[in-house]
């Protein structure tokens, strides 16, 4: 039979190709049920991913969400909240200890630095040559003790007590007679009768009604000088005997006194003079008293604490 030119009998239909049809639910070759036709595409991490490929953000553990406490408001306000409490309860405790001990005003005694230091020093060891005792002021306060010598500071009396606990455990060491307990004794010691005079002075001053610009840190850093006279004494018993001994508590002592007197004079009487107390007033008489038994306590106070370590 003649086929017309360009025709060709076409092939046989064939069905496509494609994967085996899968075997009825619940037939004999199917041991589980197939879920996956059910299940979101999984990402290469082992999560589901979000429309687009992209994997979702935070985890689940077990139904709670991570992100959920950034986005829950009640969870917020409580942050917030317990943020503002905690601010509260510092600014009380600020408040509290600047009742008693004002940070600032604790600044103003550490304000030195190593050329005030070296003058002190000399001050104290050699005060009969100064001629000016009056601490400068500038806009009503007083400037700090880097700018001016005669400003009392807490710097050199606390290195000086460490100093002196350290030198006295030295000579009880040089003596065998060291032990952790003796120097326990002895700082304890001289820490206690320091505030027992910082107190009985602020007693006095209160009793005779003294309106001055005292404070208890110029108290403080006054009966705390007496440590460099105890340094040195020590130092020079141990270097020359019960004579070196002696010779330095008479030269400190002396020292100490007069430092003193200058010192707390210019505080305590120059209040007196602005307030009009004739010179001959039993009341100035106190201030007086009470200058003089202030500068003599210190020798004493230098020779209780000193004179066991020197034998």
């Amino acid at each position: 039979m003649a086929y017309q030119q360009g025709y060709r009998p076409s092939p046989k239909h064939r069905a496509p190709r494609g994967p085996a049809p899968a075997p009825a639910m619940g037939g004999p070759t199917q041991l589980f049920d197939d879920t996956s036709a059910g299940m979101p595409p999984q990402h290469p991490g082992g999560y589901p991913s979000q429309p687009g490929g992209y994997p979702q953000q935070g985890y689940d553990m077990g139904g709670f969400s991570v992100d959920s406490i950034f986005t829950d408001p009640v969870a917020n306000v409580a942050m917030a909240y317990g943020s503002s409490m905690a601010n509260q309860g510092k600014d009380m405790v600020s408040k509290e200890i600047d009742r008693f001990v004002s940070i600032n005003k604790l600044k103003y005694f550490f304000a030195v630095d190593t050329k005030y230091v070296m003058k002190k020093l000399a001050l104290l060891m050699f005060p009969y040559t100064h001629q000016n005792w009056e601490v400068r002021y500038h806009r009503d306060s007083p400037m700090t003790p880097r700018h001016d010598v005669n400003a009392p500071d807490l710097y050199i009396p606390s290195m000086a007590f460490i100093t002196y606990i350290l030198l006295a455990g030295m000579a009880l060491g040089i003596q065998k007679r060291f032990s952790p307990e003796v120097l326990g004794v002895c700082a304890s010691t001289a820490l206690v009768w320091m505030i027992i005079e910082v107190l009985a002075l602020l007693l006095s001053l209160y009793l005779v009604t003294v309106h001055s610009e005292l404070t208890a840190f110029d108290l403080l850093a006054y009966s705390g000088y007496k440590y460099v006279g105890m340094i040195l004494t020590v130092a020079s018993g141990l270097l020359f005997g019960s004579d070196g001994y002696y010779v330095a508590l008479a030269w400190t002592s002396c020292a100490l006194m007069f430092f003193i007197v200058r010192s707390l004079r210019m505080k305590i009487l120059a209040t007196a003079s602005s307030e009009g107390v004739v010179s001959h007033n039993a009341k100035n008489r106190i201030r007086i008293y009470i200058t003089v038994a202030t500068a003599g306590f210190q020798p004493l106070m230098i020779y209780w604490l000193t004179f066991h370590l020197i034998r």
